[in-house]
């Protein structure tokens, strides 16, 4: 299990060139990412997408590339632009009859009118630049499993207090019988005082009553799928793979028994035992949204 959140960095040093390459992640449901290439490296812009969704599956990747190439530079001129002033020069001096000539100093200050131009990119830069990203994508992938490591203590503390409260509930189901017969021989026993009726309260008629309650309040199916739940999600965080989606599904399905278990039940105990298991249950929540 890994984090999304995390960072990495990787330096490349060659004859001619040296390239940085820093990836910070965070959390995202699918996989973004952002890259700041420069107008020479944009050709690489596929390249170095595929090579980080070879590797990582989920989050957002903010990708930073800082190099330095040695090799000959070479200048252009932008002659567009050039013959542009030169033009606009020459209409100038037929419309305010003016004299002179255009100064070639005056012309070369022009912002842009002299262009840098490098080779192209050569295999050992492109290598070089694919060497920087997977030594990023290695110290990246290290706090990340780092930070899932951690991540799957939090959880495991999480899914123990819920495990805890689980016999609790079960426990407290044996009482819920009697609760209900105790009620509702309460009530008519009220019922009947009031109306000064001579009319026997009818024990097979309550016994019928209490076990209809009862069987509608039975919550043992809804504990039974918890702990399959719970073993689950165990089982799911010992993966190396993605497990954030599965993870998450399974906090809904936690969260929907618990929730079944809170309506089904007016016992005082087994509510409160509910709420502390949705409690817990929405922190686990919180957590995996940080899970790749």
């Amino acid at each position: 299990m890994k984090s999304m959140t995390g960072f990495g960095r990787g330096t490349v040093t060659a004859n001619g060139f040296s390239v940085s390459i820093e990836l910070k992640t965070v959390n995202n449901r699918f996989l973004d990412v952002s890259l700041r290439l420069s107008n020479e490296l944009q050709a690489l812009e596929a390249i170095l997408k595929r090579q980080i969704g070879n590797r990582l599956s989920r989050g957002r990747v903010e990708v930073n590339i800082q190099y330095e190439r040695n090799d000959e530079v070479n200048y252009d001129l932008n002659r567009p632009l050039i013959s542009g002033f030169l033009s606009a020069m020459k209409r100038m001096q037929e419309e305010f009859a003016l004299s002179g000539e255009p100064d070639i100093n005056v012309i070369a200050r022009i912002p842009n009118v002299i262009i840098s131009t490098k080779n192209d990119l050569d295999e050992n830069f492109v290598s070089g630049v694919e060497a920087a990203l997977n030594l990023a994508l290695d110290d990246l992938e290290k706090m990340r499993s780092d930070e899932g490591t951690m991540l799957r203590s939090v959880l495991e503390s999480h899914l123990d207090a819920i495990s805890a409260r689980v016999p609790s509930i079960a426990a407290e189901t044996e009482n819920v019988a009697e609760e209900y017969r105790q009620r509702l021989t309460k009530r008519i026993s009220e019922m009947l005082a009031k109306s000064e009726s001579q009319i026997e309260l009818d024990q097979t008629r309550l016994a019928q009553e209490v076990a209809y309650l009862s069987d509608r309040s039975d919550i043992s199916e809804e504990i039974a799928r918890l702990s399959t739940h719970i073993e689950h999600f165990r089982d799911i965080m010992n993966d190396e793979k993605e497990v954030g989606k599965r993870l998450d599904f399974l906090t809904q399905e936690l969260n929907r028994e618990a929730n079944t278990i809170a309506s089904k039940s007016n016992n005082a105990i087994i509510k409160e035992n509910a709420l502390e298991l949705k409690s817990e249950i929405e922190k686990i929540r919180e957590q995996i949204q940080n899970v790749e």
